[in-house]
């Protein structure tokens, strides 16, 4: 089936069909299959806005079954050492920022607003403030429910 084919090379390939799945890409007497996550380094919602038919694409081979005849093929790997992002580097694994302090323990100044919100307070005493928080939750809840029961009843009639 693959004569000339070893996992690891990187060959030039025609798209000769794109389903929503991934590409199928023609390498001379056989095919493989670009999966959809193999296309680009960046999550791709449509395939098609990354090849379409008769494109020539570079692809590095990744595996091949000789008994299904299958060859699994990989657009982002066959891209430059450059080109390529560092796996860490996906904007939903971002870790999260720690805050800075001075030698004095103020923090300093910074950009996002959530840093100033969650910054600890010594002043307040934290189990009565809790307190607060919970007495005024349960009074908005309280309010809350005498409301709907309110709107309940007139529906009933």
């Amino acid at each position: 089936m693959s004569e000339k084919l070893e996992v690891g090379s990187i060959v030039e390939g025609k798209v000769v069909r794109v389903k929503p799945f991934g590409a199928i890409v023609s390498l001379g007497k056989v095919q493989g299959l670009v999966h959809i996550s193999q296309v680009a380094n960046s999550f791709v919602q449509d395939i098609n806005d990354h090849v379409k038919v008769d494109d020539v694409v570079k692809v590095k081979v990744l595996s091949i079954d000789e008994e299904s005849n299958k060859i699994a093929l990989s657009i982002k790997e066959a891209l430059p050492k450059e080109e390529r992002r560092p796996k860490g580097d996906k904007p939903f694994n971002k870790q999260p920022r720690r805050q800075n302090f001075n030698k004095d323990n103020s923090e300093q100044s910074s950009s996002n607003p959530a840093q100033e919100y969650f910054r600890p307070h010594s002043s307040v005493n934290a189990s009565s403030d809790f307190e607060d928080k919970m007495k005024e939750w349960m009074k908005q809840a309280n309010d809350r429910q005498t409301s709907l029961n309110k709107r309940a009843n007139k529906r009933s009639y």
